[in-house]
């Protein structure tokens, strides 16, 4: 900032002491050096001014002035102006050169402003493309999905095509974080780092180290933001705000943990697993299993049991924006098991076979028996028969008649009493 300052007032004293010894205007020094120091000012808002612009339109706009000023000065010269009568000799003439020139500048200006994007190295090559053959895809990493490392296994399979572009300023915040005094970010830094050599590296693979930059954006996601809608291409990201920003500004996002929810196997209630308990839940007398894919199971009745690998069966499956749940509850092995067996039976059983006589509407016959009763009634005349004609155990009719035979107790030091007659 005192550089700004310093360069600042030497203009004005530079300006101002030029126009004192030159004295371009009536007045005397003291007046041209006030009217250099205004000039000077006007310069100093000018350049405030275009310091939050964007350096391509600077850029345009300093091209288009030169390339106006260029063709003003070639045309007007070129053009032989009349004297009109009445006129000073080559007023006319003179006017028209300085018009002709002030407005090719001005259009020179106005346009290269406007259309300076297209100085960009990336809008310069949709120049050259052919418009026949497709057009290259551009997906655009970020460093979140570069530290997670996902990325490399996907681009391995092949369900990543087109353009793999990484920006520079994505590469120098990873190699900020590889250089962290902290050592988890420092080794994820490098994870980063090596990840991204190892997708550089694969065959059939294109990836480019984009320089495009914009300084007028401080934050790296909207960074991001504008380089994919210059492009025209997608983002890979694992950054959940990043994800809906994106969205709201029309740009395609490619969500690796999206990805991996898609991919998780479906879980139904009612289902069974084998967990291991790895810790205790929230709420009372819960344990906290994980799956091998990292989705988090809950299950009741378990904290007891942490340490152990246990069967339980899925109660409920709640999805979240953060990925998925299961709920389950605690079952024992026997139960586990015969509800699996009775599972496996239902499934297995054949069916009964239909007489090919009869219509697709009309129910079967039942079958008959020897006696002329279908075989649930004649099974159940059986059983009623057989429960008649059994036998009543041993040991009740024993019970029984010692209950009949016996007479009550009577202890020896208890008096008899003697029955009354009758009156």
């Amino acid at each position: 900032m005192a550089w700004f300052i310093l360069a600042r007032a030497l203009l004005v004293v530079a300006v101002a002491s030029a126009a004192a010894v030159f004295v371009p205007l009536p007045g005397g020094p003291v007046v041209n050096a006030a009217a250099g120091a205004a000039v000077a000012g006007i310069i100093i808002l000018a350049e405030r001014a275009l310091r939050s612009a964007a350096p391509t339109s600077l850029l345009g706009g300093i091209i288009g002035g030169a390339v106006g000023l260029v063709l003003g000065r070639a045309l007007a010269s070129a053009i032989p102006w009349p004297v009109l009568p009445g006129a000073p000799g080559g007023s006319l003439g003179a006017f028209a050169h300085t018009a002709l020139v002030l407005a090719f500048v001005y259009l020179g200006l106005v346009f290269g402003v406007a259309y300076g994007e297209w100085l960009r190295p990336t809008k310069l090559m949709t120049l050259f493309r052919t418009t026949g053959g497709p057009q290259r895809r551009y997906k655009i990493l970020d460093t979140s999905v570069i530290i997670d490392g996902r990325v490399a296994d996907i681009c391995e399979t092949g369900f990543l095509d087109g353009t793999l572009v990484v920006p520079q300023f994505v590469l120098k915040e990873l190699q900020m974080v590889a250089d962290s005094s902290d050592s988890l970010k420092r080794n994820r830094g490098r994870r980063g780092l090596d990840i991204l050599q190892k997708v550089q590296k694969m065959s059939g693979l294109d990836v480019i180290i984009s320089d495009v930059d914009f300084p007028e954006i401080r934050e790296v996601d909207l960074k991001l933001i504008e380089l994919a809608r210059s492009l025209q291409g997608g983002i890979v990201t694992n950054d959940f705000n990043l994800n809906k920003v994106a969205s709201l500004r029309g740009v395609p996002v490619l969500n690796i943990n999206e990805l991996a929810n898609a991919l998780k196997p479906v879980v139904l209630p009612g289902e069974f697993m084998k967990v291991f308990i790895l810790k205790e839940g929230k709420e009372y007398n819960q344990g906290v299993a994980y799956l091998d894919d990292g989705t988090m199971v809950v299950v009741d009745n378990a904290r007891r049991l942490m340490g152990r690998t246990i069967d339980i069966v899925v109660t409920s499956v709640l999805q979240t924006t953060a990925g998925k749940m299961i709920f389950g509850r605690h079952i024992d092995p026997a139960a586990a098991a015969q509800a699996q067996g009775a599972q496996t039976a239902g499934s297995s059983l054949p069916q009964a076979a239909v007489p090919s006589g009869t219509p697709s509407g009309t129910p079967a016959a039942a079958p008959v028996t020897a006696s002329g009763a279908p075989p649930a009634q004649a099974a159940t005349g059986a059983t009623s028969a057989t429960r008649a004609a059994a036998p009543a155990p041993a040991a009740e009719a024993s019970a029984t008649s010692r209950t009949e035979a016996a007479p009550p107790a009577v202890r020896d030091d208890q008096p008899v009493r003697k029955p009354r007659a009758a009156s």
